[in-house]
């Protein structure tokens, strides 16, 4: 099998995932140039889904920033998911768009405050904004080099990078609704829209 026909099946493969994450129709971005409609599309996800993870980070109370499911359970604390988050876009991002990593001084999983955590995120989903932003039919499968979280080197479709980077966002917003859900919050993807939670004008 070609190089080719390789990258059209793991595109056609991951993009079926993808067509399950919803799109926010209030992403609270500029609307983009026409790139090409597969870069166009991926803006979508990525949009729809970075807004959630943000305003999930900032609707959680501070006090409960260092809980786990449960007592005794070895993972991560919900802080500590906001963090890695951070981490993790700031780093995918940066590969996608060839540059180094613009976080060069903070691990986001050791930041313990929730204003230092909704910062980072915020910051890392913003600069991601604009890689997805720049991002192009004609550029999209261009090959860059990246690391396993092994620290193994890779090499990878660019826009296989800001997939993997989607899917990866939607995996542990998944885990913050859980925490919220524990502890009686409804998650943004569950809230009313501001439309359909305004009273009716005129009635």
């Amino acid at each position: 099998m070609n190089l080719k026909a390789l990258k059209t099946m793991l595109f056609g493969a991951v993009l079926a995932c993808l067509l399950a994450i919803p799109a926010s129709p209030q992403s609270g971005q500029p609307a983009q140039a026409n790139t090409g409609p597969l870069s166009t599309w991926l803006r979508g996800p990525f949009t729809g889904n970075r807004n959630y993870l943000a305003r999930a980070a900032d609707a959680m109370p501070e006090e409960f920033y260092s809980m786990r499911p449960g007592p005794q359970m070895e993972v991560r604390t919900f802080g500590q998911i906001v963090g890695h988050l951070a981490n993790y876009n700031y780093q995918w991002c940066a590969d996608a768009r060839g540059e180094k990593n613009p976080n060069t001084d903070t691990d986001f999983e050791k930041v313990t405050t929730k204003s230092g955590l909704v910062k980072g995120l915020n910051d890392a989903l913003a600069y991601c904004d604009g890689v997805y932003a720049w991002l192009t039919d004609a550029n999209a499968l261009d090959t860059i080099a990246s690391r396993t979280e092994g620290g193994r080197e890779i090499q990878l479709p660019r826009v296989g990078r800001l997939i993997q980077n989607v899917l990866h966002n939607n995996d542990h917003y998944g885990n913050l609704v859980t925490y919220m859900r524990i502890k009686g919050l409804v998650p943004p993807s569950s809230a009313p829209t501001p439309q359909a939670a305004a009273p009716a004008q005129g009635m």
